[in-house]
């Protein structure tokens, strides 16, 4: 490609505004020393996205644009192009003549999916870009769900399901269950399950197994979603095959088990922890989805509101000291920490985690993984830590009085301790460590800090609106909101974009708790979190502040913030 070319490539980006120019100059300044494509440059600055490249590469090289918002489709094409290739390219057939088929791509460049559609149809092809959430669109409206389709496929006829629930089908024997998990259409099933939850933007696929029927279950945003259940007869086979993949024993099916699958999705690997359990009905399956492909969040991209930034960045620069970060299981600890470790991350300093699982690898920084069943429990595995020289310090998760004992004083010894732990608010962290018999004069002497936080599900970008709350839901905020007469608030009324829930990616909400002198003095007289709460500093904000400001900000629904904070911050 010319430069000429490059140079239009960035014109064209910019007339989409997807680029300014100060960022194309710096593009194309950065060029001229590394001699990369312009648009592979654009791409590792982080300046546009994939799709945002390829639709601005599809228009310089004359490819079509196909609008598919009011496309239709008969059968006969439809039958033409199979689901499992339109799933798997995110491709679409237009039209169909003389030899030719018309296909809109997300990716017009790919050449594998060209020469695919080229064996598979028969048919010469010609390449148009659509959109890809038009796309999405498209194929759940002509092809349905791929996972929905299948079920309906491979659901067993009326008789065999009778005689399956009436009992004389559901005891395999280990080979039968090997023959019945290798089957290619099972084995494209349960892809498929996960290809979909995937693309979904799911954190944990639920195959749940109930009298007559298996229920599949997508956690989005939080929340479970739940999809086409599964004939009952199909049980053995998913839960085998999914067994199979984890390398865990089929023949073993009243233990709980715990698996692991490393799966090639669209966008590259990922990382999937399976546990099973029996129940009264069969083996019950949850897949959490680590995208190892995902880029790890900055702290600035949190969410955290500018004083809580400002806050938690200067704990990280202390010598020693421990910093707490608080909440249930899911609300982002984790991601925080290393969000954290990232930022203070350099080449002089050795950082030691033990984790528990290990959720992603940060390049520079050790990492070890609990193994109860060799004897490495956080205990003693930070006792073998200390002994490594290391600057920093992350316990993935503080549940004892062994840890918490080694953490704390590992602290005072001159190191900078993470950790986390299962409390309802910042105060609640350090009455929780005494309850478990941390000496509370080694505590007030080692916490620099303690965040407290939670996930909240934001407001779809695509179907916001504006709407007057009821005073009735206000009041619950206990007139923490100010003047509600003529109080505007936003919601979303549910698109294609958001699977209609109003509701699309999650933010978290802060709380973050100084230790200051007058709270170390307090600490050592084992207070309750009420007094902890109220000697806090003056700018201490409590989590329901932090959401009403980022409900008020129309980022998220009083709804909510409610929901998450109810319980706690009500005083």
């Amino acid at each position: 490609m010319t430069n000429s070319a490059k140079e239009k490539l960035g014109q064209l980006l910019c007339e989409k505004s997807y680029l300014d120019t100060g960022q194309l100059d710096q593009a194309l300044e950065e060029q001229k020393g590394t001699r990369k494509r312009l648009g592979k440059i654009l791409l590792d600055l982080g300046y546009v996205t994939q799709s945002q490249l390829t639709e601005a590469l599809a228009v310089q090289v004359d490819i079509e644009y196909a609008d598919l918002s009011e496309i239709t489709m008969g059968r006969q094409l439809i039958s033409l192009v199979p689901a499992d290739l339109v799933s798997k390219y995110n491709i679409l057939p237009l039209w169909q003549r003389d030899g030719y088929i018309a296909v809109a791509m997300t990716d017009p460049f790919d050449t594998q999916a060209i020469e695919d559609l080229r064996v598979v149809t028969g048919h010469e092809i010609e390449r148009f870009y659509g959109n890809p959430a038009q796309m999405e669109r498209a194929i759940l409206k002509f092809y349905g769900s791929n996972v929905a389709r299948m079920l309906e496929n491979l659901a067993p006829s009326e008789q065999n399901q009778e005689k399956y629930e009436n009992g004389s089908n559901g005891d395999y024997s280990p080979a039968k269950l090997h023959e019945l998990a290798r089957q290619p259409s099972l084995v494209n099933l349960v892809n498929l399950i996960i290809l979909e939850a995937i693309e979904a933007r799911a954190s944990d696929v639920h195959i749940e197994p109930f009298e007559h029927q298996i229920k599949i279950k997508y956690r989005i945003d939080g929340r479970l979603i739940e999809k086409a259940p599964s004939p009952k007869q199909l049980q053995a086979a998913i839960v085998s095959r999914i067994k199979i993949m984890a390398n865990m024993n089929i023949a073993e099916r009243f233990v709980p088990q715990d698996g692991h699958i490393d799966f090639s999705g669209h966008k590259g690997k990922v990382d999937i922890r399976v546990s099973t359990v029996p129940s009264i009905f069969g083996e019950s399956v949850t897949m959490r989805l680590l995208d190892k492909s995902a880029s790890l969040y900055t702290l600035e991209e949190l969410g955290m509101n500018q004083q809580c930034l400002n806050g938690f960045s200067h704990s990280l620069t202390k010598s020693h000291g421990i910093i707490l970060v608080t909440g249930p299981t899911g609300s982002g600890k984790t991601t925080t920490l290393y969000a954290a470790l990232n930022k203070i991350y350099a080449p002089s300093l050795k950082i030691i985690t033990i984790e528990d699982p290990v959720e992603y690898q940060l390049d520079g920084i050790v990492q070890m993984q609990v193994n109860p069943k060799r004897g490495l429990s956080f205990a003693t595995g930070l006792r073998h830590i200390v002994r490594q020289d290391p600057d920093i310090i992350m316990v993935g998760e503080i549940r004892d009085h062994e840890t918490a004992d080694i953490a704390i004083r590992s602290a005072m010894t001159g190191h900078l301790v993470f950790s986390t732990l299962h409390t309802n608010d910042a105060a609640g962290a350090v009455t929780r460590l005494i309850d478990m018999g941390v000496e509370p004069f080694l505590m007030g002497s080692s916490l620099e800090m303690v965040l407290a936080q939670r996930l909240v599900r934001k407001i779809c970008p695509f179907c916001k609106e504006r709407y007057h709350p009821g005073k009735n839901l206000l009041r619950t905020f206990n007139n923490s909101i100010g003047d509600e007469d003529d109080l505007e608030l936003y919601h979303g009324v549910g698109c294609n974009e958001c699977l209609n829930t109003g509701m699309r990616g999650r933010v978290g909400i802060y709380e973050l708790l100084r230790i200051t002198n007058q709270l170390r003095d307090l600490i050592v007289t084992k207070p309750t979190t009420e007094q902890i709460n109220r000697a806090a500093p003056p700018d201490h904000e409590s989590l329901r502040y932090d959401g009403i400001a980022k409900m008020l900000a129309g980022i998220t629904t009083p709804e909510e913030i409610l929901r998450v904070t109810q319980g706690i911050d009500e005083e």
